[in-house]
């Protein structure tokens, strides 16, 4: 009984962080068109959240091309099947991979450092400082880091699927040897442009939603401490994370489970 009993102390525990979190995420699509008002606000925080994260994007995208490049010329070859090189990694880059990597490369990078960002004003009393004057700081620093994530998360997956496609052009016909004009023309005859990049940039809208409110959340919600801090940013890559793998599944068999 002792066992059954802890179980469900940690089950509600675990519904009602749930529930606060949803108020929190709705209160946070409430305070958008106020961010908006303040878009200069918005694209300082585009700068912040997308511009630095840039690097660590790029260099992941090229380093997946190359690999992915590489391992389906490998199994393609065996088949005789080479010529559909570039039309697998461009689907498995624009439907999966930059989407997914991409998303958890911003938790990663960006997610952490909204994290920090926010647990460390609200350790230095700057959000109760806010709020005693009259200032709700959910509408004033959460809600443009909101919308900034949003905005950045498709973008960066966007470049990251586009250099990934030209380090897999650089490893399949300037390295292996695939014809250039083969390796193109088959991406744009096959890649349907609503099925593929369209669904791709509905994953990656979802992701920066799921990445930047559950940064956010963390940092808000985190004890004003520096281990508190510290526990939040952890939690942050983790829950980020497996909520991107988990609506990963399910957005891929929502839009793919159709021919």
């Amino acid at each position: 009984m002792d066992l059954v009993a802890r179980l469900g102390a940690a089950t509600l525990r675990v519904l009602q962080s749930l529930g606060h979190a949803t108020f929190f995420l709705f209160d946070l699509i409430r305070f958008l068109p106020a961010a908006l008002r303040r878009f200069g606000l918005v694209v300082t925080q585009l700068h912040a959240i997308g511009n630095r994260s840039l690097v660590i994007i790029l260099a992941s995208g090229m380093a997946v091309g190359f690999v992915l490049a590489l391992q389906m010329y490998y199994a393609l070859v065996t088949y005789g099947a080479a010529e559909s090189l570039g039309l697998i990694v461009n689907l498995a880059l624009v439907r999966e991979l930059g989407p997914v990597v991409a998303a958890l490369l911003f938790a990663g990078r960006a997610g952490t450092s909204l994290t920090a960002e926010i647990g460390l004003m609200k350790a230095g009393e700057q959000l109760a400082a806010m709020e005693m004057m009259a200032i709700d700081p959910r509408a004033r620093v959460l809600a443009p880091r909101f919308l900034g994530g949003i905005i950045s998360m498709p973008l960066l997956a966007a470049l990251f699927s586009a250099i990934g496609i030209l380090g897999a052009y650089v490893v399949a016909v300037l390295l292996i040897g695939v014809d250039a004009g083969n390796f193109w023309s088959i991406m744009q005859s096959r890649v349907d442009v609503f099925r593929d990049v369209g669904n791709g940039v509905v994953k990656s809208c979802v992701f920066g939603l799921i990445c930047t409110s559950v940064a956010l959340y963390q940092g808000y919600e985190s004890q004003a401490t520096p281990e508190g801090v510290a526990h939040a940013t952890t939690r942050t890559v983790v829950i980020a994370s497996l909520g991107v793998l988990a609506m990963d599944f399910l957005l891929t068999a929502l839009m793919f489970s159709t021919p």
